[in-house]
């Protein structure tokens, strides 16, 4: 099966993050099945969704971890937006690109991916070849964390782990994590004619609200390390982005939920802008009862100097200076299982997530030939 053929059977997979991915899951596996792969099938608790891993080649030294680990999300965003001008899980060409939903974020990479492993004669590997897909990376890195959690900790992968994103053909070696936070004030319920009877919560929400957006001033004018890094956006990110609370018109609110992101930087300190978030919430507050919840987090990402992954896809891209990327990906729970992630791929993350998504036939005929190299440089094929 050729690329194009392959990445049109992607596409066509509707594996928006709220639905099943087997199907795909499947289909990827009897893809890359043959002797001397190793598939292994990663599943949600539910059962209704799974990680991939196909190993090629020899073991995994637990001490070396040599070798190359591909990694991709099968997950894409919904396609609702009105102005598609194909349907968006049909592959459309449209002469310098491929159009559709994943084309560029990320089942482009993961069918080179597939093609690249499948034309690998596995037994001329002198290290292992390992790809790893993963699910709901869109909506928190949820499969990847479910690896770390548990099978990550037996079954080893390569350490040197390229994770394809797209990324217009630039490697980039950090990222941001983001942290998820609630604040819930509590009041007490009354009728509105008889307000002395109850609190009201949403009016010192508002306070709330104002102190957060003070912190958050306060926030773009600090520089955390690594802060040259993100030429971008070289502070730390606070983004107060849902409030819920209230009911009928005539009853005093006894409850609103304030919900927070945060962008956290690589080797920051994490306690301590919690902690600056809560004084700064319960200072506001005043005398009203509030709980803190601290959500998902999808943790920064950061890959050191000495690194080999790092070395080799600067010289093999002629790329001099580290980069690193505006949003978050698997490579944070990787990372934390001893993973070296780069992160590179073809397309763009400009076109990801709209309508008439893209991938641009040209980063796809570069591509092939760097991550065909690379593969034979790291895995001796």
């Amino acid at each position: 099966m050729r690329f194009l053929e392959l990445l049109a059977r992607l596409v066509a997979f509707d594996t928006v993050s709220s639905n099943p991915n087997r199907e795909m899951v499947g289909f990827l596996a009897e893809r890359l099945a043959r002797p001397g792969v190793r598939i292994e099938i990663d599943a949600s608790e539910d059962g209704k969704k799974a990680n991939l891993i196909a190993i090629l080649g020899p073991e995994v030294d637990p001490e070396k971890r040599n070798g190359l680990t591909l990694s991709g999300h099968l997950d894409v965003v919904p396609a609702e937006e009105p102005d598609w001008e194909s349907p968006p899980f049909e592959l459309a060409d449209r002469g310098d690109r491929w159009v559709g939903r994943g084309t560029a974020d990320m089942k482009g990479f993961i069918a080179l991916a597939t093609e690249l492993a499948s034309e690998t004669d596995v037994g001329a590997l002198a290290a292992p070849l390992a790809l790893f897909f993963t699910y709901d990376e869109e909506v928190g890195s949820h499969g990847a964390q479910r690896f770390a959690d548990g099978l990550g900790k037996r079954l080893l992968l390569p350490r040197s782990t390229i994770i394809g994103e797209p990324t217009e053909l630039q490697a980039l070696s950090l990222h941001k994590g983001h942290l998820r936070l609630s604040v819930t004030l509590h009041g007490k319920a009354a009728h509105s004619g008889h307000p002395r009877n109850g609190e009201n919560a949403i009016e010192p929400a508002a306070r709330v609200v104002d102190a957060l957006a003070e912190l958050r001033r306060q926030l773009e004018n600090e520089r955390p390390p690594l802060a040259d890094l993100f030429p971008a956006v070289p502070f730390t990110v606070l983004n107060v982005a849902h409030i819920e609370g209230g009911g009928a018109i005539n009853v005093v609110p006894d409850r609103c939920v304030i919900d927070v992101g945060v962008r956290t930087f690589p080797k920051s300190d994490r306690e301590g802008l919690v902690s600056r978030i809560r004084e700064a919430v319960r200072t506001a507050a005043g005398a009203l009862p509030v709980d803190f919840e601290l959500g998902h987090e999808s943790p920064p990402m950061y890959l050191d100097d000495e690194a080999e992954v790092l070395a080799l896809t600067h010289r093999t891209l002629g790329q001099e200076k580290r980069l690193s990327a505006a949003f978050s990906s698997d490579a944070g729970f990787l990372s934390e299982l001893g993973q070296d992630c780069i992160l590179l791929g073809p397309g763009s993350i400009e076109v990801a997530h709209r309508a008439n998504e893209f991938l641009p036939k040209g980063d796809v005929d570069r591509f092939t030939p760097i991550l065909r190299g690379l593969i034979q440089e790291i895995c001796g094929a």
